[in-house]
C-alpha cells in the first residue's frame, strides 16, 4: 500500500518539473555573453551567427540542451552551453522567443 502511495505521487509530481517555464527577464540578464555574437537583442550584426529573436522557444531549448550534451558540435557554442543550468537554458530560449524577429519562414 505505502510503495503504491509512493508510486502515485512521483507519477502526480512529473508534469510539474515538465512545466517549469522560463522567464525572459532572467533571460535578457543570462544574454550578456550571447550578445557579443548575437546581437543585444537576438538579431546578430554579422551574418556569421544565426538571428536568435523570434526563434521559437522550444527550438532554442533543443538547441541549447544538445550543445551542452555534445549532440550537437560547435566549438564556440559547447563552450558556452555546457556551463548552463536547466532553467539558464529555458530563460535565454524565453528571452529570445519574446523578441521581435522570426515571423516569415518562407525562402527568398
Amino acid at each position: 500500500m505505502m510503495k503504491n502511495t509512493i508510486l502515485a505521487l512521483f507519477l502526480l509530481a512529473l508534469p510539474l518539473t515538465a512545466l517549469a517555464k522560463g522567464y525572459p527577464a532572467s533571460g535578457k540578464e543570462k544574454s550578456q555573453i550571447c550578445q557579443a555574437c548575437h546581437g543585444l537583442d537576438g538579431k546578430s550584426v554579422d551574418p556569421t551567427y544565426p538571428n536568435l529573436a523570434g526563434q521559437h522557444e522550444s527550438y532554442l531549448v533543443k538547441a541549447l540542451g544538445d550543445y551542452r550534451a555534445g549532440r550537437r558540435t560547435n566549438a564556440v557554442m559547447a563552450g558556452f552551453a555546457g556551463n548552463l543550468s536547466d532553467q539558464d537554458i529555458k530563460d535565454l530560449a524565453a528571452w529570445y522567443a519574446s523578441q521581435e524577429g522570426l515571423k516569415d519562414l518562407s525562402i527568398k
